[in-house]
């Protein structure tokens, strides 16, 4: 019987990233069973000093980003630390790093050395703006990749300004998108025997998810905000408001379930008015109202048993104690007391073993 934490047993990652979209990679990897080396500089990487602490003081964010992984420092701009870091390439079949282009080559690790040096060594780069181009040096954060991929236009209601993506989707795909990359190119080493170098922008990740509103451009429909199908123009497809301040979300998007809630609803006048002309707006508000008269817990006695698409919009902490969230065992309390987001498969009928704590090392 397979285990996903023997998937990568033997594979060994040295992880110079920052932040999150490398570290989350990584963290992946050692759900799949990689042994993980992070390496920070001297006092550690920034990451330690944002967002909550724990109770013994530590970064509640660096230290479930890197869970089950061992943390060495290096000062990579002396020749002791480069020569650390090359050792532990000497044993390493993946490195991962998100330095501004160029700053590997300054620290004496460009990537033609590299592969010369380690020629089955996948090295994945992942930066704002990619290795070159002509946004390559500059400054950026998620919402900015995000503007720049076209994205964040399409987010929110109209007319107000679109809303910031909590959490950061440009990291959070950049990591995916490392991680899918990583693992293809190790599937190809298998054959060639060699090593690549894989350059990610995370203003680039965004792009992919964007397929069907790069259809609608092509056909010559660009989309609007909040007047599509999808993004709140359609009143079967969106989020409602309940009368005690609560919020559901309704995906009636096939015939079958958008007559279902119709007829729950006591309206099925309803019915026939699903393929009004886009946006929906008269029959959104009409949606929205009769919503408007219903706590949450009406709702749910009212819609208990029907099959409309129909949930509540939970809290982190009501997803995280609901029902589903316990049978599938995904989140669970790590060694150091914090709440884990396992690798979100089951392998051959067994949920993924919980990580072990984060450790400090020497680089050997």
């Amino acid at each position: 019987m397979a285990r996903l934490h023997e998937f990568l047993r033997g594979l060994r990652v040295v992880d110079l990233s920052r932040y999150l979209p490398g570290p989350l990679a990584s963290l992946l990897l050692v759900d799949l069973g990689a042994e993980v080396v992070k390496v920070e500089p001297p006092g550690g990487e920034p990451m330690r000093q944002l967002g909550p602490r724990t109770a013994d003081g530590q970064g509640a964010w660096h230290a479930a980003l890197n869970a089950g992984k061992r943390i060495v420092e290096l000062d990579l701009a002396t020749g002791a630390g480069r020569d650390a870091l090359l050792d532990l390439l000497a044993g390493a079949d993946v490195l991962i790093e998100s330095f501004r282009p160029g700053v590997m080559a300054r620290l004496g690790l460009a990537f033609p050395m590299l592969r010369e040096r380690f020629p089955r060594l996948v090295c994945v780069s992942l930066s704002g703006y990619g290795q070159d181009g002509p946004l390559a040096q500059a400054a950026g954060h998620d919402n900015n990749y995000l503007a720049q991929a076209g994205l964040l236009a399409g987010v929110g209601p109209a007319p107000e300004v679109p809303t910031l993506v909590w959490p950061p989707l440009a990291d959070c795909l950049g990591s995916m998108f490392g991680l899918s990359a990583l693992l293809a190119a190790l599937l190809a080493r298998e054959r060639s025997g060699q090593g690549c170098h894989i350059d990610i922008a995370l203003a680039d990740v965004a792009s992919p998810w964007l397929t069907l509103g790069l259809a609608s451009l092509a056909a010559g429909e660009p989309p609007r905000r909040a007047q599509g199908l999808l993004d709140g123009g359609w009143a079967c497809y969106g989020i409602y408001r309940t009368a005690d301040g609560r919020e559901v979300s309704l995906g009636a998007v096939e015939p079958k379930f958008w007559a279902a809630f119709c007829q729950a609803a006591g309206r099925p006048d309803w019915i026939a008015r699903q393929d009004e002309p886009l946006p929906q707006q008269a029959l959104r508000a009409e949606v929205a109202a009769f919503f408007a008269g219903l706590s949450a817990e009406d709702l749910e006695r009212r819609f208990a048993g029907v099959d409309c698409c129909l949930a509540r919009v939970l809290t982190l902490e009501e997803a995280c104690a609901s029902a589903h969230a316990q049978a599938r065992q995904l989140v669970r309390r790590g060694q150091d007391g914090g709440l884990q987001a396992l690798f979100p498969a089951w392998v051959d009928g067994a949920p993924p073993e919980a990580r072990g704590a984060m450790r400090r090392g020497e680089p050997g």
